[in-house]
C-alpha cells in the first residue's frame, strides 16, 4: 500500500517549486486534487494514484527528471523564478535548461556567489532546514576600518527584530586602505543575517559574495555561469549521505588566511574613518541606488564643466 504524503510535500517534490511555495499555491486555490480545488494545507495524497494539478497542468513525481546546478550568481541578479519589476533572474541565467528549476534559498540583489538551483523539492528542504547545520561561508567587504572592538562585537552577534543573530565565526581576511574584508561563517541562515548584523554593529557592506556551502565550492565558476553536477556529487560536496542525511561536518578551507594587527596597519591610510562611521550608510541597501545615481550625476556635472571650460 502507498503511503500518504503531505500535498505540499508531493508538489515540491515533483519540482514545481519549494514546499513554502507550494503552500501558497494551495491557499492561492491554484492546486486541485482529483479535479477539485484544495485549499487544505493538511490535505494528503497517494503519489501514483491520486491525480495533482498545479494551476491546472498535471503534475508526476515519478516522470520527473531530476537536475541539479551550481551557480555563480552576478550581483543585479534576483533569486527568484520571477521579477515583478521586470528585473534580471537567476532563471535568465540557465541557458539550455528545459526543466523548471528553482534556486535553494536565495542570495538578495546586491549579493553574488554561490547559489544551488534544482527541481529536488526534498533536498531543497534538507538544504535550507537549521538542523542540518550545514555551513555557508561568505566574504564580506565592508566600508572604513574593523577596531578589534568591533570585530568582537561581530562575534558576539544581535538581537534583531526578535532574532539572536550569532554567526559561527567572523576574521579579518583582507585589509585595504580604506575597507576592509571579512569572513563570516553562518550554520543557521536567517533571512539578510550578515547585513543584519553589520548594520546592527554600525558597519555598511560594500560587498557580498557567498563561496561555499558545506564543502561545496565554486571552483572557478565565472559570474552568470552554472555546471551541472548530479545528485551524489552535491550531496558528497556539501558532506550529506544518499539520504540527504548529515554524515560529517564537511567545510570548506579557505586559501585566505587571517590577517593581523600589525600587518594591516601596513595597509592602512592613517586617514581611514572605523567602520561604523556615519558617512557610510549612504551606501547601505536602502540608499544604495540613490547614492549610486547622484555620484553619477555629480560625475557627469563635473565632465560637462571640463568640456565647457575646453571649448
Amino acid at each position: 500500500m502507498k503511503k500518504e504524503i503531505r500535498l505540499q510535500k508531493y508538489i515540491a517534490d515533483c519540482g514545481i517549486t519549494s514546499r513554502r511555495k507550494a503552500e501558497e499555491l494551495i491557499t492561492r486555490g491554484l492546486v486541485k486534487v482529483n479535479e477539485k480545488v484544495v485549499t487544505q494545507l493538511g490535505t494528503k495524497v497517494i503519489p501514483g494514484s491520486d491525480l495533482v494539478q498545479v494551476e491546472d497542468k498535471v503534475i508526476d513525481r515519478d516522470g520527473l527528471q531530476r537536475v541539479y546546478l551550481v551557480m555563480n550568481k552576478p550581483r543585479g541578479v534576483v533569486s527568484t523564478v520571477f521579477d515583478p519589476e521586470g528585473r534580471k533572474t537567476v532563471l535568465d541565467l540557465c541557458k539550455g535548461i528545459k526543466s523548471r528549476i528553482y534556486p535553494v534559498g536565495r542570495l538578495d540583489y546586491l549579493s553574488e556567489g554561490l547559489l544551488l538551483m534544482t527541481n529536488d523539492g526534498e533536498l531543497t528542504q534538507k538544504l535550507i532546514h537549521p538542523k542540518y547545520e550545514i555551513t555557508k561561508v561568505y566574504e564580506v567587504k565592508v566600508f572604513g576600518v574593523v577596531t578589534e572592538g568591533l570585530l568582537r562585537r561581530l562575534r558576539t552577534g544581535v538581537k534583531d527584530k526578535g532574532d539572536l543573530l550569532v554567526p559561527e565565526s567572523v576574521r579579518i581576511i583582507g585589509q585595504l586602505p580604506a575597507k576592509t574584508w571579512l569572513e563570516f561563517r553562518l550554520k543557521e541562515g536567517k533571512n539578510r543575517e550578515i547585513r543584519r548584523i553589520c548594520e546592527a554593529c554600525g558597519l555598511t557592506i560594500d560587498k557580498l559574495r557567498r563561496v561555499a556551502i558545506g564543502g561545496l565550492a565554486l571552483d572557478g565558476i565565472k559570474p552568470g555561469d552554472f555546471n551541472i553536477v548530479s545528485r551524489n556529487e552535491l550531496l558528497r560536496a556539501i558532506g550529506l549521505n544518499s539520504n540527504g542525511e548529515k554524515v560529517k561536518d564537511h567545510n570548506y578551507i579557505s586559501t585566505k588566511k587571517s590577517i593581523n594587527k600589525k600587518k594591516r596597519l601596513k595597509n592602512l591610510n592613517t586617514e581611514a574613518a572605523q567602520a561604523d562611521a556615519q558617512e557610510f550608510k549612504i551606501f547601505r541597501k536602502d540608499k544604495y541606488f540613490e547614492t549610486m545615481l547622484k555620484r553619477k550625476r555629480e560625475q557627469a556635472e563635473r565632465e560637462q564643466a571640463e568640456k565647457d571650460q575646453l571649448s
